[in-house]
């Protein structure tokens, strides 16, 4: 079972995320100016970075729009960024058709009801550790960590060591 699931990873080349619940804890914060606060984890933005030094391309795909969730993945060098996709299968299709990619070479990570239709859609999904039960059903993968706190990074790991590249990368630290 586990070298089905390695062979299915190895192939990913496209990890997409939702934002609120997988890249942060949920939690939404409205300033008195009605401004808005979100928080990210370290360890995961240091995953999409190894992820894209292994050569894995990254998109977020989020049913709202933010001002926080732009700015990261500016930071983060994240080229496609959807943000008010409130029907995400249909969006992810015409993604895919646009850069001719196969459903089976992509890896969703999400945390509830709107995201089971991608993730039933792509190759591999994953389910953050709070995710509703729903989506944990459903999911390939369900992660220790919870959304927010490093789960995303926990998912990077597991593609980076199924196809090989882990080990390469972690030269650049342990040399």
């Amino acid at each position: 079972m586990t070298d089905i699931r390695n062979e299915k990873l190895a192939r990913i080349e496209l990890l997409v995320l939702d934002v609120d619940g997988v890249l942060t804890d949920g939690t939404i914060v409205i300033n008195g100016d009605g401004s808005e606060a979100k928080s990210f984890h370290t360890l995961d933005g240091h995953g999409i970075r190894l992820w894209q030094r292994a050569g894995g391309r990254t998109a977020l795909l989020s049913g709202r729009t933010s001002g926080p969730t732009a700015i990261r993945a500016a930071a983060l060098d994240i080229e496609h960024v959807f943000q008010e996709v409130h029907h995400k299968l249909p969006k992810m299709q015409e993604f895919l058709s646009e850069i001719g990619l196969e459903p089976q070479r992509v890896a969703y990570i999400g945390d509830d009801l709107p995201d089971l239709p991608v993730m039933r859609y792509v190759g591999f999904s994953a389910a953050v550790a709070d995710a509703v039960a729903e989506v944990r059903r459903y999911a390939d993968y369900v992660t220790v960590r919870r959304g927010g706190r490093g789960a995303v990074r926990e998912v990077i790991e597991m593609l980076l060591r199924a196809s090989g590249r882990w080990d390469s990368l972690m030269e650049r630290y342990l040399a």
